[in-house]
This record gives C-alpha cells, sequence and structure tokens, in this order.
C-alpha cells in the first residue's frame, strides 16, 4: 500500500472504531501474525486462502461481534426530537419540515454530537450511495438545514470547522 504499511492502517482503524479486522498478507512469519493479532487485528490470513475459507472467517468474525444494537426509535438532546418512525423532528416543540434528505443530514448530527463530522462523512451518512452527491451540495444542504433550525427555535447548532467538517453542538444555544 503506497503511504503506509497494514500495521498503521491497523492503528488507525482502532483509533476510530472496534470494528473486527481481518488481515490478508503475504506475510506468513509467525511473528508477523502475532504483531498483527496484538496490534488489535481479530483474525490473520496468509496468501494463498481460499474464498470459502475467506467467507468462513468472515462470517466467524460477524458471529462473534453478535447483533448490533438496534437504533432507537426517538432520539432526543436538549434541542432536538427525531423520530425516526414517523419521520418527524422538531426544535424545542416546534415541528421541522424537512425534505428527506434534510432529514437523513439532521439525523447524522444528532447521532453524533459534539462530532466533527467531514464533507465525505455525511455523504455517506445522509446520501448513502448516490454517486451523483458532491461536496457542495453538502455545504447547500447544511445551509439550508441552519436556516430551519434558526427559524424554528433562533439558535445556530451547526458549526462549521473550518478545513475539517461541521459539528452539532445540542447545548451552544
Amino acid at each position: 500500500m503506497p503511504g503506509m504499511d497494514g500495521f498503521e492502517v491497523l492503528q488507525r482503524i482502532r483509533d476510530l472504531s472496534d470494528v473486527p479486522v481481518l488481515l490478508l498478507t503475504a506475510h506468513g512469519v509467525e511473528m508477523e501474525k502475532v504483531r498483527g493479532l496484538k496490534s488489535g487485528a481479530d483474525d490473520y490470513v496468509t496468501k494463498p486462502f481460499g474464498r470459502q475459507e475467506l467467507a468462513a472467517r468472515v462470517e466467524a468474525l460477524l458471529r462473534r461481534r453478535g447483533e448490533p444494537e438496534a437504533a432507537p426509535e426517538v432520539v432526543s438532546d436538549s434541542l432536538c426530537e427525531v423520530d425516526f418512525v414517523q419521520a418527524k423532528a422538531s426544535v424545542r416543540g416546534h415541528q421541522l419540515s424537512l425534505t428527506p434528505l434534510e432529514f437523513r443530514l439532521l439525523a447524522a448530527f444528532v447521532r453524533n454530537p459534539n462530532q466533527v463530522l467531514s464533507q465525505d462523512q455525511l455523504l455517506e451518512l445522509a446520501w448513502s450511495t448516490s454517486s451523483n452527491a458532491s461536496r457542495e451540495q453538502v455545504k447547500l444542504y447544511v445551509g439550508y438545514l441552519r436556516r430551519k433550525l434558526r427559524e424554528a427555535a433562533e439558535v445556530e447548532p451547526l458549526e462549521t470547522v473550518r478545513g475539517f467538517g461541521y459539528r452539532y453542538n445540542p447545548d451552544s444555544a
């Protein structure tokens, strides 16, 4: 891999998440395997390997991981309440009139309060797999959402973190 090796990638993943990691490598030396596992990998497979073996190992990792927790049906904080079943959102009791995209964008923010979300992360969270979306659209729709939040409750909970993205701070008002 250009720029960094697999162990550096693994370290960065572990800094951000506890997602299961399966290392696929040509390095079959015992000490490399030990290093990978001690660095946080959940499994280590050396090349060559068969597709069925790889699929079985992935299934085993996911089985050990268990069922993911169900997302809550309603998320609320000191500013917003978002009802995912009814697809409704309110700010301090004022119902918001949101497009489906604005609703998904607000959902991404309320599920990640006080965290900086990059434009790429917001594209993934709100636009899903749409290849037609761009960073300019993120900027545009964050602006639409800001305006609606300001009109409903006269607050500015969406902060631009220059060069990084946006942060939702429900306690900013």
